[in-house]
């Protein structure tokens, strides 16, 4: 720490920005039947209601931490050591993998806006599953604040989240 941060209080730690990892809709919690993401249990949630395309990008720069063999589910870890978890649909494990498309695998350097994964919608509704898609920080304690979009229309690379970084 140089002279002029000790007596001007340093470098103000940037906001970190997650974009949407989908085009739909942000929607209530309340709708989202698994109280584990309801309830924020693994984290501050949000989640999404997709549109018709049926695609999961990436919402930041980061490396794949996870993608689970059944390809319902991904972890990443943003350059800014965010920790995201992206669950396409609700107990979509059951479907074994089936109707699910990973384009990336562990380790995999990503960047915002790149395509994760395809998933078919119509698999998972025949099957009597939801397609709601949450997406967790679950590293939030890592942080000062966590602060989702209110629900509303989205589209793939529109802000969604604010991370605040401690202070430095």
């Amino acid at each position: 720490m140089g002279l002029f941060d000790k007596l001007f209080g340093g470098k103000k730690a940037e906001e970190i920005v997650i974009k949407s990892p989908v085009n739909g809709d942000i929607i209530e919690l309340s709708e989202v039947p698994d109280p584990t993401f309801a309830e924020c249990v693994l984290g501050p949630t949000a989640a999404f209601r997709p549109g018709e395309d049926g695609t999961v990008y990436a919402p930041c720069d980061g490396v794949i931490t996870q993608i689970f063999k059944t390809a319902h589910a991904v972890t990443i870890t943003s350059k800014d050591k965010v920790e995201l978890l992206i669950h396409i649909g609700i107990n979509t494990v059951d479907l074994k993998g089936e109707g699910f498309q990973a384009f990336v695998k562990d380790d995999d350097e990503v960047k915002a806006g790149q395509p994760l994964i395809k998933f078919d919608q119509q698999i998972i509704a025949n099957a009597g599953l939801s397609n709601l898609i949450p997406v967790v920080i679950c590293n939030a304690s890592d942080f000062k604040d966590v602060t989702f979009a209110q629900p509303g229309k989205v589209a793939v690379g529109d802000q969604i989240c604010t991370v605040q970084p401690l202070e430095q």
